[in-house]
């Protein structure tokens, strides 16, 4: 009775089994009670352990659904972050290749270049393709110009981008080096004809380019070896005989 959880009680209050059904029960019983102590023990703790991991489950998909929200909120941003970009750079790219065809002009004078997108459709990715045609010449990509005509297109692209986008001072590190005296003095005549809008830096070591400079700075090594400053500002009368 104990093993079952019975008391004399219980078991006065069982009705008997009718005739011929006592066997059929008594093997169920049997069966029954191997299946339950198939199961093993009892573990009195499963009740808190469960409510502990449906706790812990609710939280875990809690956080779900909330990255969830974030990712559907980053999404929306990003979409948002390109089409300004793609908006932004395509007002500024119609501006550079406008003012790409003027400055390219005035360094090949008779000379005609265009900017092109070579993938229109996806312009954050599109690469950019730049055909010029020097005077004279038939349109040409940058692989088939000389050394010194692919300076002097990079050149007008810089300076094209200066004029889009202005920005009061520019850094220039030898972009001359490869040009001869008279594309330098296009180079030199841009400089001037940007100088009042803005600050140019120009690292060099051509003669006709420091001769139209405003103020000359040079870097020597001294005896000690330290590197020693020198400056020397030209006045405008003594620039314009140099580069007369």
């Amino acid at each position: 009775m104990e093993e079952w959880g019975l008391t004399p009680p219980d078991l006065h209050a069982l009705e008997p089994f009718p005739e011929g059904e006592q066997v059929d029960a008594i093997e169920r019983v049997a069966a029954l009670d191997r299946r339950m102590r198939s199961l093993g023990g009892i573990n009195p703790m499963a009740q808190e352990e469960y409510t502990e991991l449906d706790e812990r489950a609710r939280f875990l998909q809690g956080q779900i659904d909330d990255l969830k929200a974030s990712r559907r909120d980053l999404m929306t941003i990003v979409r948002e972050v390109d089409a300004t970009i793609v908006t932004e750079f395509s007002s500024a790219f119609a501006d550079v290749a406008r003012e790409f065809e003027g400055v390219f002009e005035r360094l090949f004078p008779g000379g005609r270049a265009s900017m092109t997108l070579v993938d229109p459709d996806d312009p954050l990715t599109s690469g950019i393709e730049i055909e010029a045609r020097p005077a004279g010449k038939r349109v040409s990509k940058l692989s088939l110009l000389s050394g010194g005509e692919r300076s002097l297109v990079a050149l007008a692209f810089l300076f094209s981008i200066f004029r889009a986008r202005p920005s009061p001072f520019y850094l220039l590190d030898e972009v001359e080096a490869a040009l001869d005296d008279v594309n330098i003095g296009r180079f030199v005549e841009l400089l001037r004809r940007y100088a009042d809008r803005a600050q140019f830096v120009v690292i060099t070591h051509q003669k006709r380019t420091m001769e139209a400079a405003d103020v000359l700075y040079g870097v020597t090594m001294g005896g000690d070896g330290v590197s020693q400053i020198v400056s020397r500002r030209l006045p405008r009368e003594e620039r314009a005989v140099a580069t007369a």
